[in-house]
């Protein structure tokens, strides 16, 4: 419990160093993290017996680091570099397993699977970078790692102690029902904590938008965490690394904030108020 602890204070102040800083410190950092997650979905597709394509989804997460960081739009950076940057990466994984000795339609899919549960989140949360003013980028950031964060903490609290009705037994047999509406309550309150805070220092959109934002987000963040059981479950391991004592690999640690951040990012591109604030800015 002590090493777990610890393992979680350090990861907090470096998404806060990283958050501080922002721009391309923090779009390297998050990216080292993005590859490490990718690296352990491939490794344990490949455990399963898989003969995957890889390169391809290396390749489209190196592109995305530069592309997300060379304009200041993240409605820009949706239309012209997210679709064809994954339309693109799935042409070559299916070219490369079609020309193949031994060609498998479900090695093509599970070669694409990372680029859809790690390198698009990821692109997401790079596109949140190019917010068009810094308090909504930083307040939909913090929103992305904390609402699904702070959602899985209540519910391990809830679940642990008050927890009798299972969730979903043949993915997790550990998550129940209560600790599931637990941890929505827990990502509504974060999501409202963070506007209030925010709205002190800055315009923001409105009040309202922020418990929606942490219902959607926590939903999504409790089912990155159950795809990511049952990538596991499927592949026959307990934890994607044991790269962090206490806490598993960083796939361990991002499976709900990717999915959280799919929301966020799309609430950044259709939020009018953001919309309008992008008009404004002249970008």
């Amino acid at each position: 419990m002590i090493q777990r602890t610890v393992t979680g204070l350090c990861l907090t102040a470096l998404l806060a160093f990283s958050l501080w800083m922002g721009g391309w410190v923090f779009s390297s950092l998050f990216m080292l993290f993005l590859c490490a997650a990718m690296y352990e979905m491939l490794k344990a597709i490949k455990q399963a017996g898989h003969r995957i394509v890889e390169w391809p989804c290396w390749l489209c997460l190196a592109a995305s680091l530069v592309l997300f960081n060379v304009q200041g739009s993240a409605m820009t950076g949706s239309v012209t570099y997210l679709m064809p940057l994954m339309a693109g990466t799935f042409f070559l994984i299916s070219v490369m397993i079609i020309f193949r000795a031994g060609p498998a339609l479900e090695d093509a899919l599970l070669s694409a699977m990372p680029l859809a549960a790690v390198a698009l989140p990821g692109m997401c949360m790079l596109g949140l970078q190019n917010a068009p003013e810094r308090s909504l980028q930083l307040l939909l950031t913090l929103l992305a790692f904390g609402v699904p964060l702070a959602g899985d903490t209540l519910a391990y609290c809830v679940g642990s102690r008050l927890g009798k009705r299972k969730l979903c037994p043949e993915v997790s047999p550990h998550k129940s029902i209560e600790g599931a509406i637990a941890g929505l309550v827990g990502s509504i309150l974060f999501a409202m904590l963070c506007a209030g805070i925010v709205s002190v220092f800055a315009p923001i959109p409105p009040f309202w938008h922020f418990p929606i934002l942490g219902l959607v987000g926590g939903m999504a963040g409790q089912m990155g965490d159950l795809f990511a059981s049952l990538v596991k479950r499927s592949c026959g391991i307990k934890d994607f690394s044991n790269i962090f004592p206490g806490h598993g690999g960083v796939m361990d640690r991002l499976d709900s904030v990717l999915w959280a951040t799919v929301v966020f990012y799309i609430y950044l591109n259709i939020c009018p108020i953001a919309q309008a604030a992008e008009a404004a800015a002249g970008i």
